[in-house]
This record gives C-alpha cells, sequence and structure tokens, in this order.
C-alpha cells in the first residue's frame, strides 16, 4: 500500500487526502497511473521569486482527469513540505526567503490516478539583501555548550542600516527545559553593540483532570522550538561589507548537557566559515536571508 505522504500546509493536505482517496476508488492494485513528472528546472532565479518547469505527467492507461502538481520540499521519509500547487507544467513560487538552500520535487494526482514522487532539485534562492555566515565551533553537540561565529554580510546594491536587522538561531528545547544563558564571548563590533533575546515556544499545558491523550497534548519533556535572536544597536555596512565576526556561546545555567543535534540552525563542525540558510535574517521585517524548516 502507498505511504500517504505528510505535507506541512492544510492546502497541500487536503489535496493529498482527496488524491488518495480517489486512487483507493479508481485502482484496486494501488499502483501509479500517471508517469512521473520530470525533476523541477529553475527557468528563473530571483530575490523571493523562482520559476521552475518541468516534463509534465501522462496517463498511463486511459486517460482520467485534469492533472495537479503538488510541489514539495522534502523532509524526511514520506514526509514534505508544501510549496505550491499548479495544473500547468510550470509555476512561479514567491514565498521562499532569499539566499536559502531548498530541496523541491513534484507529485502529479488526478481524480482515478497519481504519480510518483519525482527526483529532487537543489537549488539556492538568490541572495537578497544580507546573509549570515556561520563558524561552528563545538566539535561535540552533545557537551555542556554550544560555541559558534556568525557574521552579517551585506549582498545588496545599497548601505545596510544593521539597527534594522534581525538574525535567529534557532533551537529545540530538549526535556521541556528552556533555562538557557547566552553569551557574547567578543565580536567585531562589540558585544555591547549586539542585543541578545532568548525566545521559545512551549506547548499548551494539559487540561486539568485525566491524564490527557498524548495524540492532543504532547507529553511531559517533548522538546519545543525557540530562538536566539541578534539586534544591533548601530553600524552600517557598505555594498559587500560584513560585520566580522561575532562569537557565541549558549549553555544551561548549571552547565549540564545539551544536544544540539536536532537544532535546525545547527551544522556539524567543518573548521571552515559557510553560508547557513537555517540561521534566519529579516530586515525591517522582511525575510532576507534563511528558513529554518529542515
Amino acid at each position: 500500500m502507498r505511504a500517504a505522504r505528510i505535507t506541512a500546509t492544510a492546502t497541500a493536505t487536503v489535496a493529498a487526502l482527496v488524491s488518495l482517496g480517489a486512487v483507493t476508488a479508481a485502482r484496486a492494485d494501488d499502483t501509479p497511473a500517471l508517469t512521473t513528472p520530470g525533476a523541477p528546472v529553475v527557468v528563473s532565479n530571483d530575490p523571493h521569486r523562482l520559476t521552475l518547469s518541468w516534463t509534465p505527467s501522462t496517463w498511463k492507461g486511459e486517460p482520467g482527469g485534469p492533472i495537479t502538481y503538488d510541489v514539495l520540499s522534502p523532509l524526511g521519509p514520506n514526509a514534505y513540505r508544501g510549496l505550491g500547487s499548479t495544473e500547468t507544467a510550470g509555476i512561479t513560487l514567491t514565498n521562499l526567503a532569499p539566499g536559502t538552500d531548498y530541496r523541491i520535487a513534484l507529485q502529479a494526482y488526478a481524480i482515478g490516478g497519481y504519480s510518483d514522487t519525482s527526483p529532487v532539485t537543489e537549488v539556492r534562492t538568490a541572495y537578497g539583501r544580507a546573509k549570515v555566515d556561520y563558524l561552528n565551533l563545538d566539535w561535540a553537540p552533545t557537551d555542556n555548550q554550544a560555541q559558534f561565529r556568525l557574521a552579517v554580510t551585506n549582498t545588496g546594491t545599497a548601505p545596510l542600516d544593521l539597527t534594522t536587522v534581525r538574525v535567529r538561531y534557532h533551537l529545540r528545547f530538549e526535556n521541556g527545559n528552556a533555562a538557557l544563558t547566552t553569551e557574547c564571548d567578543w565580536a567585531t563590533l562589540g558585544c555591547d553593540h549586539i542585543r541578545r533575546t532568548l525566545q521559545y515556544f512551549p506547548p499548551p499545558a494539559p487540561p486539568p483532570g485525566p491524564s490527557p491523550t498524548p495524540t492532543v497534548y504532547p507529553v511531559p519533556g517533548t522538546p519545543f522550538p525557540g530562538w536566539v535572536e541578534l539586534t544591533f544597536t548601530t553600524g552600517v555596512l557598505a555594498p559587500g561589507a560584513s560585520s566580522g565576526a561575532i562569537q557565541l556561546r549558549l549553555h544551561r545555567p548549571n552547565w549540564t548537557a545539551i544536544d544540539e543535534r536536532d537544532d535546525p540552525s545547527w551544522q556539524p563542525a567543518t573548521g571552515a566559515w559557510t553560508a547557513n540558510s537555517r540561521i534566519t535574517l529579516d530586515v525591517n521585517g522582511v525575510r532576507e536571508y534563511g528558513d529554518n524548516w529542515g
């Protein structure tokens, strides 16, 4: 039996359920009735705008209804994030972050049939007004601290006022424990010009009474998301200029072990600076770099 995909958008999820229901009714053997669409091809790549095209699917047997294509970003086995859908063999996506790495695939479906998922195309969207570089200094991701450096670079064509910039390093808090100390060890700009704010989003508490159902309320200790946010009190970067390194250290107040491996912004240490598009950067509230989805 074909495994149902999981998507992160309501529209794509409903479409998937409709298509799967139609397939179950129309094809007892549950095999693809449509050929696999071609891997998406990048037609144009601009900040905040990515145009794709692909070889369309065709019916393997007797033709059925109109074919719809789900544009997906694979997150794991049988799990996808929905990016859009169309009935044509091309689409322009306008909800992607600039300078960000995406893995994109397609699946076709119709009343009476579906296709296998296409090969994945990997693409980095064009840079916007800024990017974040990352250097992981901690080669042991399960010890009692995280240590890394960040640097903001102006990738635009006009001066960048750092007081309009917001950088977020995305975390997951294990065991329901949000106690975390954030320290700036040193920075080219000076740590006194960099504000650090910790934000987290614990799950709702269960209602009083009998024990809650785990499928409704997360069990105690379930990891929950958050971030360390950096904002700046001064500084202007010319086009192509960098803020210089900002060295951060995160640890529990009691220095117990933390596990960085499930943090969306974490990357294994390599000893080199790298563009890390799982760290997000906004300018005046507009996303200019990064997407914290896996």
